[in-house]
């Protein structure tokens, strides 16, 4: 490799070298590590479900219950044409069951407490044909 080319590309592995080391150190460890499965302990000294979204730690915990839920939806709908209404399940509602449980249970997970919350809800009849949702690993 010639001399300019090579000075070509110095100033932009400079950049990413920089960027993947200081990268681990920049990140928010509830949003590399996994809400559901973060520890109760830890969601409970950094959520407060009064600040709402304003709180950096209530979006990512509500946005991750919602998708679980979501999917949880997609396995109830294929066994029993049933689902929990996600209606129903607001920050307002989410967000303060979630940090009680994660104050009275430290040692436990988030998880623990949706899975419950899934199994206990009722549950709405929707009509459901199975195999329906098209996944992307099938586009050929």
């Amino acid at each position: 490799m010639s001399s300019p080319n090579r000075n070509r590309y110095r100033l932009p592995s400079i950049a990413a070298c920089f960027f993947l080391s200081t990268a681990p150190v920049l990140a928010e460890p509830l949003a590399t590590a996994g809400i559901g499965v973060a520890s109760c302990e830890k969601l409970a000294r950094d959520m407060n479900p009064a600040e709402g979204f304003n709180n950096m730690a209530n979006s990512p915990v509500y946005y991750w219950v919602q998708g679980y839920m979501s999917a949880a939806n997609i396995a109830l709908l294929e066994g029993d044409s049933q689902y929990v209404d996600l209606s129903l399940m607001g920050e307002k509602k989410l967000l303060p069951m979630i940090h009680e449980f994660c104050q009275k249970n430290p040692g436990k997970k988030p998880i623990a407490l949706i899975d419950q919350l899934i199994e206990d809800t009722d549950k709405v009849e929707g009509k459901w044909k199975s195999g329906t949702i098209p996944w992307a690993a099938d586009d050929d």
